[in-house]
């Protein structure tokens, strides 16, 4: 952390303000429809979705039926920003860091756990304050109509992916806090269709199907036992759709009121190129320019061809996509949006007690809500988002270097064993390999002429080294998977 000029503690400036904050007290200023108060929306069936071992929740979600075929979709995130305003001790070092930074060994939270798992978390069985993003989706999955307020929200089932996810596919009982609900499992199945109805609508306009293999070490006390697969599925869909629409609500509501905001986008993609030539190789023609909807063409056909390999041709044109970035916009700029997500507006606003451009937005939303100037200029606003991309980054090679950590203690003893592989990255700094058995990337230090992105390759594990997680591997052949 320290060698990436992040920050692994908080000062004691950061400490005292901690000692003194207090859970925000439901109020009863409640407003009437139109007023810029705080409603009470109690009483609706609010839950949140998330990772088994999640403690800060950002966001809570329900649904309502209007006949005939339309659906209300309403998105509670944790308004952060009434405890930490902006400036504060706690803020300055949630600035400097810019993100959580989850590491294998420990988490690095940008907020002190007791706010961003306690007093700013949407908890189980809580009342929270919250800013809303209500949708109304269409029977087609479009987008027909949004609102934005601030809210008293209650979290009554603080629910699981992976159990959820099993329940909606018939593979699983439904979860018993679902069940302890009344009406919460109808709720849920019309908040599945919509976000399938709507996935389905941002991948006929270009959203791509990609799906890549992360791995996260398994510990039993200080041993590593094994690195565990996370896949997609449907629980995860409905909070990844409903958090694409609501970052888009919030990005069009921001530029309608004339307020600077941040985005996050993907230009055109980095190596088009070696796209188009993969593509050719799995005999798909590609146009010579960037097109992401004939790109998901080629994505959904490989994925039905070959699932099994699906996710190792995802990783290799995500590598060659490039990585996103934070840029500051003003509303009459046009925005090259994300290429990947297929969404012209897109602002990051859907999780603010684990990212700091989140925080920014909520803090420019409540402003313009209230009818008050902008918090940020775009000159502000230009530093942050290149500030945020630049630790980003560096929270993302944090985060690798200790994965790699893992992975090295994990292979130890596997020195002078083959394995088969694909080329994830090849540039002037070296050739990457990831196995295609066991999800871990090392440097291909003997055999790497001539490969290029997306190449398999056979491989012999030939060092490692767990203190600066280094793996290393000799080219022995092609790939057996050819």
């Amino acid at each position: 952390m320290l060698e990436r000029g992040l920050l692994p503690d908080f000062s004691s400036e950061a400490l005292a303000e901690l000692a003194r904050l207090q859970i925000p007290a439901v109020t009863e200023n409640s407003s009437a429809e139109g007023s810029p108060g705080i409603r009470d929306l109690r009483n609706l069936l609010w839950a949140s979705i998330d990772n088994d071992d999640s403690r800060d929740l950002d966001q809570l979600t329900v649904a309502e039926a209007i006949p005939p075929d339309r659906v209300k979709i309403l998105v509670a995130i944790a308004d952060v920003d009434s405890s930490i305003p902006d400036g504060s001790a706690i803020d300055q070092h949630a600035r400097t860091n810019t993100t959580s930074v989850y590491t294998a060994a420990e988490i690095f939270p940008m907020l002190p756990e007791k706010v961003s798992t306690d007093i700013t978390s949407l908890n189980f069985n809580e009342d929270r304050l919250a800013i809303v993003v209500e949708m109304v989706i269409g029977p087609d999955g479009s987008l027909e109509d949004s609102k934005i307020y601030r809210a008293w929200v209650h979290n009554y089932a603080k629910l699981a992916y992976n159990s959820v996810a099993a329940w909606l596919d018939n593979k699983g009982p439904i979860p018993a806090a679902i069940n302890a609900v009344k009406g919460l499992a109808e709720n849920l199945q019309l908040q599945d269709r919509t976000a399938q109805s709507m996935k389905n609508l941002r991948h006929v306009h270009g959203a791509l199907s990609l799906e890549t293999i992360e791995a996260k070490p398994v510990f039993d006390g200080d041993q590593i036992q094994s690195l565990e697969i996370e896949e997609k599925n449907r629980a995860k869909e409905i909070i990844e759709d409903f958090m694409i629409a609501a970052n888009g609500v919030t990005a069009r509501y921001l530029s309608a009121m004339k307020f600077p905001s941040i985005r996050r986008v993907v230009r055109t993609p980095k190596r088009w190129d070696r796209i188009v030539e993969i593509a050719g190789e799995h005999k798909f023609g590609l146009p010579q320019v960037p097109d992401s909807k004939a790109l998901e063409e080629f994505l959904v056909r490989e994925k039905a061809a070959d699932p099994l390999r699906f996710p190792d041709l995802s990783l290799a044109v995500i590598k060659l996509l490039g990585n996103g970035e934070y840029i500051a916009e003003l509303p009459e700029e046009n925005v090259s949006g994300h290429f990947g997500l297929a969404v012209k507006d897109y602002a990051h606003s859907t999780a603010p007690n684990r990212r700091y451009p989140d925080l920014l937005t909520q803090r420019l939303l409540k402003a313009a809500l209230e009818e008050k100037a902008a918090p940020y200029t775009k000159d502000d606003l230009d530093v942050l988002a290149t500030h945020c991309t630049e630790a980003e980054d560096a929270a993302n090679k944090v985060e690798r270097q200790v994965g790699k950590s893992a992975a090295a203690l994990l292979l130890e003893s596997r020195i002078g064993e083959q394995f088969d592989s694909i080329v994830t990255g090849a540039s002037e700094k070296g050739t990457w390999v990831r196995l295609l058995t066991v999800p871990v990337e090392g440097k291909l230090v003997r055999g790497f002429e001539g490969l290029d992105v997306g190449e398999r390759v056979r491989v012999q594990l030939i060092d490692t080294n767990v203190e600066q997680g280094y793996i290393d591997f000799k080219k022995v052949g092609s790939s057996s998977h050819g």
